[in-house]
């Protein structure tokens, strides 16, 4: 469905230009506590983000209850649920950011199609099993799934909404006398007990919504609040249209007593025994309209009347007494920034522990706050973090020095080329390279203007907004050429590859244009258009992969293989489109991480899938591939190790998330392999090592 424009009177039909950084494009959808407007981020992706009304903004118990929701949201993570990655509950008009994933909510399916089929039913109740075991296990309840909570994505069904959840430890506690939730979706104890509502009470809501996807209707319907909860109390469900197979699941659900409803765990092994397959591309009918999925639930309908059975349920947003229900978000991947520039403090200390002769654990720079980000290059361990930047002894995380570091022109690991730490400040406007042994200046040049900096192969490469590229010697500063190239804009490069590759996309998106340069010269080795929206993420044996990119949703739809040796690409398509996705090839098998954590190996010689992990993270770093592993960094600051071959979980380390958890960096830093050891950083501040040989010791 098309984004609503600004529609209403009053201040709130302004549409406000910002939300944090990111400027607000249309409005989405308006509920009882906010609204939801389209905004991208600075790199293009579509974001749904939801900005409470002014009036809440007031209110110190809402602004304690919006915290309580953007708190209850990261701590949830998993391939059936949705993830808060971007938030400012202190805003003066507070608001919550979610990558924006196209599909219709399980409302509007039933609505626009009716009642699902038996197949696509079973599929559906595995997904929120799946999904309620994943926030059950961070100690959350969400307390308010519905259809219009439940986003039927390509790849399965999102919760999303995580307005009125509460974790389990919280002390943010339900007042008496205030009900919480929406009454044909609300458990027994919800009326009876608000306050001792624990994760039964989202089991029950689950019996509700199959009941609604099956049927159109509630199990119990009535057109008063009061009578369906009188009815949800006391009465017995109406299961008149569930599949047979799944009638005695869904009246389990639905039992009155928190302890006699199956926990997730259970329901996924009983179903498990009734469909043998979760093909999730069932969900998103082929009739649907391209407008039905460019919106995530964007019409709520708090007035409507009812609809009898058959039709859509209807949706209650208010119930005297209280009853709260907040406007539907989507599920979003944030962009944020850790700010300020500390500078070094006191003498070099490295507080590292050590718990073996590969692993240890340190905190280079206990006062900066977010994830470290770190790259191995001249026998050191280099890392920079929010102003710092350090040196690790590779063997036992010893700290050699520490100093203050501008603010790089670009988000990343620290540079070693030409035998020296790079830097690149000033906006592009000022070189600077480092011994890494030391920490000590080397050398320094300011620019004529600014520059895009790339380094590889020994060179600094500048690109200036006049279209000139320069090539620089790293380890000198000393210019080696300087020309104007048609089609170049910036460059990348990949390990274990001499060249610098720069791609430029065609204004309809139907091409994109491949530059290859030798870095030393300057010299064109290779160029050619390609089909397709592309992105390069890496070389193998002389070829060049790149992930093909839907230009409209932004996801991942095949990977495109070119041998420029014989001018001919290959495409492996992958079976979901996938969001936010990140790639790392290893020989002839390509790894692709997405967000939901869908982690996939794909064969480029056969064009087939390998094997498919869901990892259970909502978003991941750029998977590393070395022999046989498969290693990813999550966002509380995990290290993931996966079977290359098998696709099987190997090992995890635990998660350390520490005081400034909340502030979620733009992208995840990698791994870095060396030898047996691998080394990776946590949002507390740590970097630590582990011995790559035994995962499942970590």
């Amino acid at each position: 469905m098309a984004p609503q424009q600004n529609i209403g009177a009053g201040a709130e039909a302004e549409l406000p230009e910002y939300a944090g950084h990111y400027p607000l494009e249309a409005r989405l959808g308006s509920g009882g506590m906010g609204v939801v407007h389209l905004a991208r981020s600075t790199s293009g992706l579509k974001l749904a983000v939801k900005v409470v009304h002014a009036q809440f903004a007031k209110d110190p118990e809402f602004r304690g209850r919006f915290r309580q929701e953007v708190a209850a949201a990261r701590r949830v993570s998993g391939a059936f649920t949705a993830s808060v990655v971007d938030a400012d509950p202190e805003a003066g008009r507070p608001w919550m950011a979610t990558l924006f994933i196209p599909g219709p909510t399980l409302s509007d399916q039933v609505k626009q199609n009716g009642p699902m089929e038996p197949a696509q039913l079973r599929r559906l109740m595995a997904g929120l099993a799946e999904a309620l075991r994943d926030i059950h296990r961070v100690g959350v309840v969400h307390r308010d799934l519905k259809p219009s909570n439940v986003l039927l994505a390509e790849d399965g069904p999102k919760v999303i909404d995580f307005g009125i959840s509460r974790p389990t430890d919280s002390e943010l506690r339900t007042e008496t006398g205030k009900l919480i939730g929406t009454p044909p979706f609300m458990a027994p104890e919800q009326f009876r007990r608000p306050r001792e509502v624990g994760p039964a009470a989202d089991i029950f809501a689950l019996g509700s919504v199959m009941v609604h996807a099956a049927t159109g209707r509630g199990p119990f319907d009535s057109d008063s609040p009061y009578i369906v909860a009188y009815q949800v109390v006391h009465d017995e469900p109406d299961l008149t249209g569930i599949p047979e197979d799944l009638a005695p699941l869904v009246l389990r659900c639905l039992a009155k007593e928190p302890e006699d409803r199956p926990t997730p765990d259970e329901l996924m092994r009983k179903l498990r025994s009734v469909a043998a397959s979760y093909d999730t591309q069932v969900f998103v009918p082929a009739q649907r309209s391209s407008e039905a999925v460019d919106a995530p639930d964007p019409k709520p309908l708090p007035n409507a009347s009812a609809r009898r059975p058959g039709g859509g349920l209807r949706r209650w947003t208010a119930l005297a007494g209280g009853v709260l229900a907040l406007v539907t978000c989507g599920v979003l991947v944030s962009i944020h920034r850790a700010d300020g520039n500390p500078s070094a403090s006191g003498e070099p200390s490295s507080h590292a522990t050590r718990t073996s002769s590969v692993s240890w654990t340190t905190e280079p720079a206990p006062s900066a706050a977010g994830f470290p980000q770190c790259n191995y290059g001249a026998n050191e361990l280099l890392c920079r973090q929010s102003g710092v930047g350090y040196a690790l002894e590779p063997a036992d995380g010893s700290l050699r020095w520490r100093r203050s570091a501008p603010e790089e022109c670009s988000a990343g690991p620290p540079v070693v080329s030409g035998g020296l730490l790079q830097s690149c400040t000033d906006g592009g406007r000022r070189l600077t390279a480092l011994d890494p042994a030391t920490g000590r200046k080397v050398w320094q040049r300011d620019l004529a203007g600014p520059a895009s900096v790339h380094y590889t192969g020994g060179m600094a490469l500048l690109t200036g907004v006049d279209g000139v590229s320069t090539g620089v010697d790293s380890s000198s500063g000393v210019t080696k050429w300087s020309r104007r190239m048609t089609g170049v804009d910036s460059f990348v490069s990949f390990a274990g590859d001499p060249l610098a590759y720069a791609t430029r996309t065609s204004d309809d998106g139907t091409s994109t244009q491949v530059t290859v340069i030798d870095p030393a010269t300057g010299d064109v080795r290779w160029q050619a258009r390609l089909t397709g929206t592309l992105r390069p993420f890496g070389t193998q044996g002389g070829s060049a992969f790149f992930l093909s990119v839907d230009r409209g949703s932004g996801g991942t739809k095949a990977v495109v293989r070119y041998d420029p040796g014989s001018r001919k690409s290959s495409r492996t398509v992958l079976p979901v489109a996938r969001q936010e996705a990140a790639a790392a090839v290893r020989g002839n098998v390509v790894y692709i991480l997405a967000t939901g954590g869908s982690l996939e190996a794909f064969d480029t010689n056969t064009r087939q899938r390998l094997w498919h992990l869901e990892t259970s993270v909502s978003r991941g770093s750029t998977p590393v591939a070395d022999g046989g592993h498969v290693y990813v960094t999550t966002p509380d600051g995990r290290l993931l190790a996966v079977d290359a071959r098998s696709g099987e979980l190997l090992g995890q380390t635990r998660a350390r998330l520490g005081a400034n958890s909340d502030q979620v960096v733009a992208s995840l830093p990698q791994p870095v392999v060396d030898g047996h050891r691998v080394y990776a950083a946590a949002p507390d501040g740590t970097v630590f090592a582990v011995d790559a040989r035994r995962p499942s010791e970590w």
